[in-house]
């Protein structure tokens, strides 16, 4: 019994479980037919929605569409339009050109059937004018043959006595335009200079004493001669030695002559005797002390006296090395006229003659200050003091236009700019001014004697007579060989020659003289 209770209560759980299984799986399907159902259900209303909003978007399209197409239209209606005024403007402006074209054709025309019947008329009178000159060549020929016949002479024969008589008279206006010519511009030209250079004279206010170079060293007694010699000249020798010079001890008394071709040698040697004698040490030894002190003193004063200089003259830029040779300019002289003092005073006329020609003030200044620099270092280096200076400031960087005008201040160059003209007038003023320089009586005779070759190795010359220093020279001619008009011609050839071949200061008048006298007795 209690087996088959047990038996019944394990097939009764086994048939429970399979219910309970067999009831799930129909819970489940009816669970998942009423799921599905209610899927479909919602799937079908979204559809239905999209179907509704892809016809209004459709729709809003189709509006848009609408829009663009009008819009597009009406923008192409327009472009059309303007198109089309476009065209016809075109149209306009070329229908005008044609009819300015036409009428231009129909005026050209017209032009040509003128110029055409000009031709005709030209054509026939060329042929006129062709016929007469051939009827003129024929009487022209006839003339010719009678001329001569009657006079006995050919056609050449008489042209060379017409170019001889045409040559002579031409010759002759020739000389009288320029006699002409040259009396006004000098009298213009004579009137502006004088003028300018009245001013600059009378503006500036130099020194007129003329320097000479000292050489010479006072000594307090003869006895210092003994002391400077020294035991068998050595001191003498030594002082040679160290200053570059040479001294000369001769009779004169209490005195001593210092000899050197360098000025600034011989005045370093002149300050540092001076010095020996005053401190009465006299010795190798000292004498090289001093000489050593006094050389290093006299670089100080002449870098010192050449930007002074240049200072007082309101210049600036300048080289060093050229200040340097400014200040070494104070111990050179020129016949007798102090060089620094002589390019100071070109410098100050210049500027003056600038001004007065509205040219460049310090530029003027400059040329007339640094023209002579070449004369600081003419006695080391070969060559024209004028072409040693141009070569300097060259050198040194200076303006080109100054040296250009360096080199032409002695007419070794041509020059080529107003400031090579101021030069020389300045320097001439400068050097030619009363007491400012002296000249040897050598010097002086020789410069007049070969004024006077000068002027008589002209054709036509009877004598010629240098006046008034050398300052004029006078020319008589023979006035049987020599006409008024030739006379002029000499003067002016005398004068480029006496340019050429002399070195003088100032100008040099020339003046021709033709006198012809008729003489007879009453008896």
């Amino acid at each position: 019994m209690a087996n088959l209770f047990t038996n019944n209560g394990g097939i009764m759980l086994i048939l429970g479980i399979l219910l309970g299984i067999v009831f799930g799986f129909v819970i489940g399907g009816i669970l998942s037919k009423l799921k599905q159902k209610s899927i479909g259900g919602a799937a079908e209303n979204v559809l239905e929605q999209a179907r509704r909003e892809a016809q209004s978007m459709k729709k809003e399209a189709k509006i848009e569409t609408q829009d663009e197409i009008f819009t597009v239209r009406r923008e192409f209606e327009k472009e059309t339009k303007e198109r089309r005024q476009e065209m016809l403007n075109l149209e306009k402006r070329v229908r005008q050109k044609e009819e300015s074209l036409e009428r231009k054709v129909d005026v050209l025309e017209k032009k040509e059937n003128e110029i055409v019947n000009k031709e005709k008329g030209l054509r026939d009178a060329q042929s006129q004018v062709t016929e007469r000159v051939r009827k003129l060549d024929e009487l022209i020929e006839e003339e010719r043959e009678k001329l001569q016949s009657v006079s006995g002479m050919s056609s050449e024969e008489a042209k060379q006595i017409l170019l001889s008589r045409l040559e002579d008279q031409v010759r002759h206006d020739a000389s009288a335009m320029i006699r002409q010519i040259e009396a006004e511009a000098k009298e213009t030209a004579s009137k502006k200079s004088k003028d300018i250079i009245i001013q600059a004279i009378q503006r500036y206010a130099g020194e007129v004493v003329s320097e000479s170079t000292v050489t010479t060293v006072a000594l307090p007694s003869d006895e210092m001669k003994g002391k400077i010699i020294g035991r068998e000249g050595r001191n003498i020798r030594a002082i040679e030695a160290a200053m570059g010079i040479d001294v000369i001890i001769d009779d004169t008394p209490e005195a001593v002559v210092l000899s050197g071709f360098d000025p600034v040698r011989r005045e370093i040697a002149r300050i540092a005797l001076e010095r020996l004698i005053a401190d009465g040490r006299i010795h190798p030894a000292r004498i090289e002390e001093v000489a050593s002190k006094v050389k290093k003193e006299m670089d100080t004063t002449i870098r010192e006296t050449g930007e002074q200089t240049v200072f007082e003259l309101g210049l600036h830029g300048i080289h060093p090395e050229i200040v340097k040779l400014l200040g070494r300019l104070k111990y050179r002289t020129s016949f007798g006229q102090n060089v620094l003092k002589h390019s100071q005073e070109v410098a100050y006329v210049m500027g003056i003659m600038a001004a007065e020609l509205n040219l460049d003030i310090q530029m003027a200044k400059r040329i007339g200050l640094l023209h002579d620099i070449g004369k600081a270092v003419d006695h080391e280096v070969e060559g024209s003091h004028a072409i040693i200076g141009a070569d300097l400031a060259k050198k040194y960087g200076e303006n080109p236009e100054l040296v250009l005008a360096l080199r032409a201040h002695h007419n070794e160059e041509e020059a080529q700019t107003l400031f090579s003209v101021l030069i020389q007038a300045g320097d001439a003023l400068s050097a030619a001014r009363p007491g400012a320089r002296s000249e040897t009586l050598q010097t002086y005779i020789k410069r007049l004697e070969k004024l006077e070759e000068i002027a008589g190795s002209f054709l036509g010359v009877d004598k010629s007579f240098a006046i008034q220093a050398g300052r004029e020279v006078r020319v008589m001619v023979i006035p049987e060989q020599v006409s008024d008009d030739e006379a002029n011609k000499i003067a002016r050839d005398i004068a480029v020659r006496v340019q050429d071949e002399l070195d003088y200061p100032g100008q040099i008048k020339v003046m021709v003289v033709r006198e012809t006298r008729a003489v007879e007795y009453a008896r």
